[in-house]
């Protein structure tokens, strides 16, 4: 960050003759501080521009006196990108008032939205035009398009829609030197040189600011079937869903792991979250197919149940009959992250492998990390994408004070498997600030080189988010 000046009251001045006086917000601690308490942020100004072209001015001026600027969407991340530790006190630039639909083309099946709107309110915009929006997260509620974008967001459908990378068709940015990028293209075919729109998607704010996107939709299922079965282990988690997909073939919305961890973790934490075995099984898979009118999902699940109690995969199962029913097993499924929180984790990770080699990471990383300790491990994710969220947590009864000189050795060993099975560190999360080390350690060489020479030629003067993704 040598060079960079911080956002002071002078630069208030002139930033002041640049763009409306509503656009400044006070140093609320809402825009400096991660969702599990961990990092805590500084920030000069903190504004929150109307419009893209108020957004450009902001850079610009940023631009003319070297002060750095991090994007802030709906403060969701979960590894820092959003928040600046240290240096030079930034520019906090918020995109909350940036949240219109500007528009809908069902006929075309894309919706055109501002960077600033939240993930549920284009979900509700496309269910209202009767279409899909279908990327869906626990943060949903909360979490903004331009965060999707910027981390290339995943979540619980990416096995049959793909993350937020494949769900844009095109965006609208502001450049580091304030240009305006006029990129919000429907079109499925264009050739016309290097993609930036691919380049600005999962950059974390370091390459420019998405302040608009056009996005995918698609047909609404006319309905949802769903099944908790009860597994033997990972490796009958790998072969059910080969067989899921026999069945089902591309109707397989969701197909999630759970170890009972998770369900232990929430009787702890939430009793009144109903569960939805009366003894949690060692492993769960929730299995969810979005069908159209004539098909008969039931069937499919069930095909699916029989053939893993024959193979001896299987040993229990509940298919929902009900709509009310099939919310209380994502219920369960989407509070197990609220209850890891309410614990408190050590080390959590969110790592992707090829999916043969999940059986191996989770048996050898689990076995590992309990000869440090008596520590619980929770292991949950889209197994369908190969996404696990393994996270390591205290003894019952203790809090993870007493442990936490342990997170080093425990990520050392989850990140050391996870390489060598050819896996990621960063399955749907991002690199943020708490995963730059850790990039440099297990990264490509020639795609690191790769990676920042592309952050100096767009960005020479280092003031877009800096320290997120690439080392200062």
């Amino acid at each position: 960050m040598t060079g960079l000046n911080a956002a002071d009251e002078a630069f208030r001045a002139k930033l002041a003759a640049q763009i409306d006086e509503n656009c400044f917000r006070p140093l609320s601690p809402t825009y400096l501080e991660d969702p599990r308490g961990n990092l805590h942020g500084i920030a000069g100004l903190i504004v929150a521009p109307r419009n893209v072209e108020e957004v450009a001015a902001i850079v610009r001026s940023c631009a003319a006196n070297k002060v750095p600027i991090v994007p802030f969407g709906g403060g969701t991340g979960l590894v820092g990108g959003q928040i600046m530790t240290d240096g030079p006190a930034p520019v906090v630039l918020s995109m909350e008032r940036m949240k219109s639909i500007r528009q809908m083309l069902p006929l075309e099946n894309v919706i055109v939205v501002e960077a600033g709107a939240t993930l549920m309110a284009v979900q509700e915009a496309a269910d209202d035009a009767g279409l899909l929006f279908p990327l869906s997260l626990a943060a949903e509620g909360s979490c903004q398009i331009g965060g999707n974008l910027a981390t290339n967001a995943g979540g619980v459908n990416v096995l049959r829609y793909g993350n937020m990378r494949d769900l844009c068709t095109g965006i609208e940015a502001v450049l580091p030197d304030g240009q305006i990028w006029n990129g919000l293209t429907r079109l499925k075919k264009d050739n016309t040189g290097f993609d930036l729109r691919n380049l600005l998607i999962g950059s974390e704010g370091a390459l420019g600011i998405i302040t608009a996107a056009s996005l995918k939709l698609y047909p609404r299922p006319s309905e949802y079937f769903c099944s908790l079965m009860a597994v033997d282990s990972p490796d009958a988690a790998l072969t059910l869903l080969a067989q899921t997909r026999n069945i089902a073939g591309e109707a397989i919305s969701a197909f999630e792991i759970i170890q009972r961890t998770g369900f232990d973790f929430l009787t702890e934490t939430m009793p009144d979250v109903r569960l939805p075995f009366e003894t949690s099984p060692e492993w769960t898979v929730l299995i969810e197919l979005g069908l159209q009118n004539g098909q008969d999902g039931e069937a499919m699940l069930m095909s699916i149940f029989e053939y893993g109690l024959e193979e001896g995969l299987v040993h229990d199962g509940l298919i929902a009959q009900s709509v009310g029913q099939r919310a209380e097993f994502w219920n369960a499924r989407e509070h197990i992250p609220d209850a890891n929180r309410m614990i408190g984790a050590i080390a959590s990770h969110d790592v992707s492998l090829p999916l043969s080699g999940l059986p191996k990471f989770i048996e050898l990383a689990s076995a590992d990390i309990t000869q440090l300790a008596r520590l619980r491990i929770n292991c949950f994710g889209h197994l369908g994408d190969g996404n696990l969220h393994f996270n390591v947590f205290p003894p019952t009864g203790e809090t993870r004070d007493n442990y936490m000189g342990l997170k080093s050795a425990i990520e050392e060993i989850v990140h050391d498997l996870v390489h060598q099975l050819g896996g990621s560190i960063s399955a749907e999360h991002g690199i943020g600030r708490t995963k730059v080390q850790a990039l440099e350690k297990y990264g490509d060489p020639a795609k690191l080189s790769a990676l920042k020479a592309i952050k100096s030629a767009l960005d020479p003067l280092a003031i877009m988010n800096p320290g997120a993704v690439l080392a200062t």
